[in-house]
């Protein structure tokens, strides 16, 4: 069976490519850019469409797809239980996530942090429950507000592996700011699971993952696609 999973984001769309269980493509673009030829120039058997903004119809209607389009909603039969007071407000990327962390590690309490835009943080235990988390600013979103909301303050682009603590100039206080607390508060949360949970795994994914993956001490898995397999795993229980 080849299936197609698509995960429209807060910032661009990441799309992947199954033959059965494998991943054997996966790309990003632009939503204003319009659907890649790759995913225009095939017929898949099955699809699922998640979005955390809501726009799924112009993709919907560029693909060829032979079966059905899955798209994610609260009324979406999972491979989980979904404990979330308020499934209807939970991200599809965060649900998704988190059904890639119980298939990969099933036996055992995971704490999944997904660092893009946003930094959100899902815990689903060893018995498939989905509990939750939390959401915070992401590294890029810091930067930002940091110069929109002051009169001086230059914007920050670039997220170094290496940054001084104590910055000596303007661009490094940023850094050191932004950076060593972004990097504080993620530490601080994991330990925070830890003493409250027993045997925890700790899963990293997202854009930013590769930063955390490099100054992080604590152990980590980094799955990228962590999200589209969650997806698939999503469809496969559906179709």
């Amino acid at each position: 069976m080849r299936s197609l999973v698509i995960d429209i984001g807060n910032t661009g769309v990441k799309y992947g490519i199954f033959e059965e269980d494998a991943i054997t493509a996966q790309g990003y673009f632009k939503e204003q850019e319009g659907l890649p030829q790759v995913l225009t120039s095939q017929t898949f058997d099955h699809a699922i469409v998640a979005s955390v903004s809501g726009e799924l119809e112009s993709i919907k209607a560029g693909l060829s797809v032979s079966g059905s389009i899955l798209e994610l909603s609260a009324q979406t039969a999972l491979p989980v239980s979904n404990d979330y007071k308020s499934p209807e407000t939970l991200g599809a990327d965060r649900i998704a996530a988190a059904v890639g962390a119980h298939y990969f590690f099933p036996e055992r309490n995971c704490l999944v942090i997904d660092a893009g835009t946003a930094i959100t943080y899902d815990f689903i235990n060893a018995a498939g429950h989905y509990q939750g988390g939390g959401i915070a600013p992401g590294i890029h979103m810091k930067f930002k507000a940091l110069h929109t909301f002051t009169g001086r303050l230059p914007l920050v682009q670039e997220i170094k592996a290496e940054f001084p603590l104590i910055g000596q100039t303007t661009q490094e206080s940023l850094e050191s700011g932004v950076l060593a607390g972004t990097l504080a508060e993620v530490e601080g949360i994991i330990r925070a699971y830890r003493r409250k949970t027993e045997r925890l795994l700790v899963i990293l994914c997202g854009g930013d993952a590769g930063f955390f993956e490099s100054t992080l001490k604590d152990p980590i898995f980094v799955i990228p696609e962590l999200v589209l397999i969650g997806l698939h795993r999503i469809l496969k229980h559906n179709v």
